[in-house]
């Protein structure tokens, strides 16, 4: 493992706004510790530790390398966040053996020292050795294990003090690449199927490395270490800890990133929506009070409503058309109204955007980027021919590109939608 610091002192340069500069000096006043800077023209500043140490002014300039991807070990944080509960409190545990062993105080410092401390077999004037002595006597331990406790401790801290066995648990460094690849591939090929045992899997995982590679020519790790292994790739992919049916939802989730979609003009989007009303309304046919639901297109860049209907009971296709045959031909305003108040007129979007399981997939060939957003519209979208793509959370992005065909393209649009909304006159409310 690595780790970084640096010993604030003397000589030890910063970069201060900008430009480098070294400690040459501590001074010590009745508000607290002040050092002393100078920088290459030999100017001198004098400030705080607190400000120099906390202030984002300045920035310590290491003398080493430092931790980088390359080094052998890993980072003393990823070790210490591998560690489980009781893991972590066996190490802070035995790092307070050793603070008492190299200092006499369980905390390392007198100022936080518990009561009793120091015990006399750990007085700071005894020499290492004895101590060393004492604190084997105490933990059932050999001197040995003491001197390399606090040998790791010195070097590494607290991280130093995991064991192997916890640091081989954490991650599948340790294991051959060729292995996990075999592993996952065994272990998605369970997806559908019944909860395996883990035994199975690793048999079947060196199956497949000696039919792939030849017999021992990838390492295989101890039973143990397999177990470990296969514990840490159920996090992944699911197969022994859940039921199959919620494994079998996790597998079915969408691969890639969710994205999200930011208009830049109007006309872009329009998002549609059906929500129930908290009212009543009354039917003139059935003599019944019946729910009434609201059907609502809005353009997402100016958030102008663009089409409105309120519909008997539950919304259908039809009326999800009519709000959106509103969006396509504003309806007129009437003569009292002022100039002014008139519906904007956002154009006419060029594809429909439904939900990923409402469509068996993207259909191609969509000739722009604007659309309109909805919940579930494919059959809408069918009756009207206009193409449908997923909407969120699987779709990421649009195309921004338009065809020579465009104009073509919107007439025929036009002449599907008269011949749809005049269709739509002559059907009767229960048809």
């Amino acid at each position: 493992m690595s780790g970084a610091g640096t010993r604030l002192g003397v000589g030890t340069r910063f970069r201060l706004d900008g430009e480098t500069v070294e400690v040459v000096e501590f001074a010590s006043l009745a508000t607290g510790m002040e050092v002393i800077l100078k920088d290459a023209r030999d100017r001198l500043v004098r400030m705080s530790v607190r400000e120099l140490l906390t202030s984002d002014r300045a920035e310590v300039i290491p003398e080493d390398r430092g931790p980088a991807a390359d080094d052998e070990g890993d980072l003393v944080s990823v070790v210490l966040a591998r560690l489980t509960k009781e893991e972590r409190k066996d190490v802070l545990e035995r790092a307070e053996h050793v603070r008492e062993t190299l200092t006499g105080y369980r905390s390392g410092s007198v100022e936080l020292a518990r009561p009793g401390e120091p015990r006399p077999e750990y007085a700071p004037g005894l020499s290492l050795g004895k101590r060393y002595a004492a604190k084997a006597s105490e933990l059932g331990v050999t001197v040995r294990s003491v001197e390399r406790w606090a040998r790791a401790f010195v070097e590494s801290g607290e991280a130093g003090l995991v064991p192997k066995r916890a640091q081989a648990e954490g991650g599948l460094s340790h294991a051959d690449p060729r292995w996990v690849e075999a592993a996952e591939e065994v272990l998605g090929e369970y997806e559908e199927e019944s909860r395996p045992s883990i035994k199975l899997v690793l048999e079947r995982v060196e199956a497949r490395l000696e039919e792939r590679f030849g017999p021992k020519v990838v390492p295989l790790p101890k039973r143990t270490a397999g177990y470990r292994w296969m514990h840490e790739l159920d996090r992944r992919h699911p197969t022994f800890r859940l039921s199959t049916k919620r494994n079998r939802e996790i597998a079915d989730r969408p691969t890639g990133v969710y994205g999200k979609l930011r208009p830049t003009r109007p006309g872009e989007y329009v998002l549609m929506d059906t929500t129930r009303l908290d009212v009543f309304a009354f039917d003139p046919v059935t003599l019944k009070w019946v729910q009434a639901e609201l059907t609502v297109a809005m353009d997402w860049y100016t958030r102008c409503i663009t089409g409105i209907r309120v519909t008997p009971v539950s919304t259908k296709a039809v009326d999800a058309a009519a709000v959106l045959f509103q969006t396509y031909r504003p309806r007129p305003v009437p003569e009292n109204w002022p100039k002014e108040a008139a519906w904007p007129d956002h154009g006419i979007p060029r594809g429909v955007l439904v939900e990923a399981e409402a469509v068996h997939g993207p259909v191609t060939g969509a000739v722009g980027p604007a659309g309109c957003e909805v919940d579930v519209l494919p059959s809408v979208a069918r009756v009207l021919s206009l193409p449908e793509q997923p909407s969120a959370p699987a779709i990421e992005s649009c195309n921004d590109e338009q065809g020579d065909d465009d104009a073509d393209g919107l007439e025929e649009l036009g002449e599907e939608l008269d011949f749809y909304a005049t269709a739509l006159k002559d059907v009767d409310d229960d048809e």
